[in-house]
């Protein structure tokens, strides 16, 4: 008997070394968030939890999307590998065609760590959260478990605007369906609490008071910023709509552009740049963003808070990051699915145990880092498979430059851009290429492509680009979305 206590008191002070030992990790998403926040020396947006995250660590100035929207951005990052590997360009499931990659939060449950997941992490339709190696994933009600995991933020009983649709954009279409593209509306501060991003929060930081026998991977993923920009009424209040503005934008910006793409651009302009003037809502739609950004922030700052209220900030890693940025006007474009500056470029701030604090780098990254740069800080185990680098080194010493360019795949494949601290190459297959030098242009204005004296420049880059890009994956039409109890699988249609 006495060997028996003796057993379970070594396995109980083993687990409990472990919890110290082992960093906690706070995997905090949040979505279609451009650069226009504090620590990226932006003045557009009010994000005092973002300059408090800045100052325990260390903002990436330089770091970009894995992927031009949603959904190839997020089969990245969670798989570490890039579209052009895996097939994932779009909506394909990358755990229906690779059941053989190990997502993040499997490789930390197989590294000791309990770990719990919430809100927008994946993709949000139904069918497209990947459900393995999760202690407890939030899902809010029977209805949506039963319905393949479908993260329904605006949905069941989330409050909305007054008036619905909010926006004069929508509300001009009589087509409108719900479809909730450039909607744009305040909720009741008073129902701020019912607002999912906040229940989520909520839920998040009642996870990290608990009791811990284990380090915790605790990945929080919130709607906001993207559309429908609704946030509380106070938030709207930051930004009275006199003093909004957008950031700089030039009018004949699309003209060197390859033909193909301009004449895309110009389609889409019309269909939205030109109506939100014509409606006079320009402002306002910029506004519901900005809005929605500082709600964000301020979401944050409840974990940021919670961290240190019950002691454990000292002990966690805290990773901030944007799945993909975002445009409001620039070359006539609302939106992200470009290859471009302001859709690429992302907020990426690292903080806690061997991290410097309050230092800023101009070193090229790709949200694909934090998978193995997250394995690397925790002493787990490496995938030989992952295609970015661990950012570790310029974590300790962001004061160190490294000369490296990293891969945008397009959702096209053979189309792609390749990013450095002093150059943005954009290649289209069978639709021309653009150029530009980003110390001296830093919003993108002047394609550089056809002028002779950049052509070495230009093949320099291009040789960076795969040589091989994977397929697409498996069609998501042509499979179907099996549920089984609280889970679902997918097969393909017969």
């Amino acid at each position: 008997m006495k060997k028996i206590l003796l057993s379970l008191n070594f396995l109980f002070s083993a687990c409990f070394a472990m919890a110290e030992t082992k960093p906690n990790i706070v995997f905090f998403a949040v979505d279609d968030m451009n650069d226009w926040i504090g620590p990226m020396g932006s003045e557009m947006a009010y994000t005092p939890n973002l300059d408090r995250l800045a100052k325990m660590g260390v903002t990436f100035q330089n770091g970009h999307t894995a992927g031009i929207y949603c959904a190839p951005s997020r089969s990245a990052i969670f798989t570490g590998r890039f579209a052009t590997t895996t097939g994932c360009y779009s909506e394909e499931i990358y755990f229906y065609d690779h059941p053989e990659y190990k997502p993040l939060q499997l490789a930390f449950h197989e590294g000791g760590y309990n770990t719990y997941g919430a809100g927008k992490l994946f993709h949000h339709p139904a069918g497209q959260i990947d459900q393995r190696g999760w202690t407890e994933f939030l899902i809010r009600s029977k209805e949506q478990k039963q319905n393949g995991w479908a993260m329904d933020t605006w949905a069941h009983g989330s409050p909305l605007p007054a008036e619905y649709p909010a926006s004069k954009f929508n509300q001009a279409n009589k087509k409108w369906k719900g479809k909730p593209f450039m909607e744009v509306g305040s909720i009741p501060n008073d129902k701020e609490s019912e607002i999912v991003d906040t229940v989520r929060t909520d839920w998040a930081c009642e996870v990290i008071k608990k009791k811990h026998d284990k380090p915790f991977f605790l990945a929080l993923g919130l709607y906001a910023p993207h559309y429908p920009n609704y946030a509380p009424q106070r938030f709207f209040d930051m930004y009275p709509i006199e003093s909004v503005k957008r950031g700089p934008i030039k009018n004949d910006d699309i003209n060197d552009l390859p033909e193909k793409i301009r004449k895309k651009l110009i389609g889409r302009k019309k269909g939205i740049e030109d109506k939100l003037q014509a409606l006079g809502i320009v402002e306002s739609s910029v506004q519901g963003y900005l809005a929605c950004i500082s709600y964000a922030d301020y979401n944050l700052g409840k974990v940021l808070d919670t961290l240190e209220e019950t002691g454990k900030m000292e002990n966690t890693i805290i990773v901030f990051w944007s799945d993909h940025g975002y445009a409001l006007g620039e070359k006539g474009h609302w939106g992200k699915h470009t290859m471009w500056q302001r859709t690429s470029n992302v907020p990426f701030l690292w903080a806690g145990p061997g991290i410097a604090k309050s230092k800023s780098t101009n070193n090229t990254a790709t949200l694909l880092d934090m998978y193995p740069t997250l394995l690397d800080l925790c002493g787990l185990a490496p995938d030989k498979g992952h295609e970015g680098e661990s950012l570790k080194p310029v974590l300790e010493k962001p004061e160190i430059k490294t000369e490296r360019s990293i891969l945008l795949p397009h959702d096209h494949p053979g189309s792609y851009a390749i990013i450095n601290e002093n150059f943005r190459y954009i290649y289209y297959k069978d639709a021309g290429e653009e150029l530009y030098d980003v110390r001296k242009d830093q919003h993108e204005w002047i394609n550089l492509a056809d002028n002779p004296e950049y052509a070495q420049t230009k093949a320099k880059m291009k040789a960076m680009a795969p040589k091989k890009f994977a397929p697409r994956g498996t069609a998501k039409k042509t499979l179907k979305m099996v549920v089984e109890g609280d889970s679902f699988k997918w097969l393909p249609k017969k």
